[in-house]
């Protein structure tokens, strides 16, 4: 890819700031989107709750990356964290579609997060992007957030969607908390174990958002996920392996509802998602297999 200015939102996220040192250190410039007011001209002000931005910031940009959201797993879901969940991504979405839509040079791609999440509790079930949404909270959301994206489609701005998977990362997010437990000992298998994990390294999904920027004839919704999607169990025992720790310590499915309440439906439901988008448009998976994935965390 040509040098280029690129915007990002969420930089300061796990899979934002991975980006943001990626990107850089090819020697691309990147403006910041910040709540506060911005240090210098790397970083444009925006309020993504009362859908405020400074379209005026991204002009000149020729992508923006849009990965901000409050963490889905950060605290238990009460009504008004799922509240905070929702609007952080739908209507700083909406926001930012609509400042890009306005631009007078819009840029050649806008890339919007979205989740695994929508497709629901899969089963045994393989699905890929031709699959319909779930039910329940997290389809609905990634539903709305991707509608969200409209403004910059209807302005004839090529729009992608990253469907990520559970990113394998020692430094944040779900995997993030699981590896003090591991190395401790403390880990085992959630519920029965038999549910699937659909993962990506953290290193993957930076270069998978790369290629999908660089390639201007992709378009739409991608899943961020690894070619071969594991079982709970299979994840456990690969942690074990690679950390060389007993995982003895499983958590029965009664004490994750217990103390995860609503969220735990998502670490027992099942999500067999496989990549056939990313695969087909050419791109190569660095640690496709989940060993390889935990020992580059």
């Amino acid at each position: 890819m040509e040098l280029s200015r690129i915007a990002v939102a969420g930089a300061s996220g796990l899979i934002g700031s991975a980006l943001v040192r990626s990107l850089t250190a090819d020697g691309h410039e990147v403006v910041r989107l910040v709540r506060r007011a911005p240090r210098d001209g790397s970083e444009v002000r925006w309020d993504p709750a009362r859908q405020q931005v400074d379209a005026g910031g991204l002009a000149g940009c020729d992508v923006v990356v849009n990965l901000a959201g409050a963490g889905i797993g950060d605290r238990r879901w009460t009504p008004e964290y799922k509240r905070l969940i929702r609007d952080s991504r739908v209507l700083g979405t909406a926001a930012l579609a609509e400042a890009v839509a306005s631009l007078d040079t819009p840029p050649r791609v806008f890339v919007n997060g979205s989740a695994m999440g929508i497709y629901g509790d899969t089963g045994d079930r393989a699905v890929d992007e031709d699959a319909p949404p779930g039910d329940g909270f997290l389809p609905s959301l990634c539903v709305e957030w991707e509608e969200a994206a409209a403004p910059v489609q209807e302005a004839g701005v090529r729009t992608v969607f990253l469907r990520t998977g559970l990113v394998v990362a020692r430094g944040g997010g779900a995997w993030g908390r699981l590896f003090p437990l591991f190395r401790a000992g403390l880990g085992g298998r959630m519920g029965d174990g038999r549910q699937y994990w659909s993962y990506i390294a953290l290193h993957d999904e930076v270069a998978a958002i790369r290629h999908l920027i660089d390639h201007d004839t992709l378009s739409g919704p991608f899943n961020l996920t690894a070619p071969q999607p594991l079982t709970n169990r299979e994840v456990t025992r690969a942690m074990g392996r690679v950390l060389h720790r007993p995982t003895l310590f499983a958590v029965p499915a009664p004490v994750l509802r217990t103390v995860l309440g609503e969220m735990a439906g998502e670490v027992l439901g099942s999500l067999r998602v496989v990549p056939k988008r990313l695969l087909e448009s050419g791109f190569t998976f660095a640690f496709p297999g989940i060993e390889d994935a935990i020992r580059a965390a």
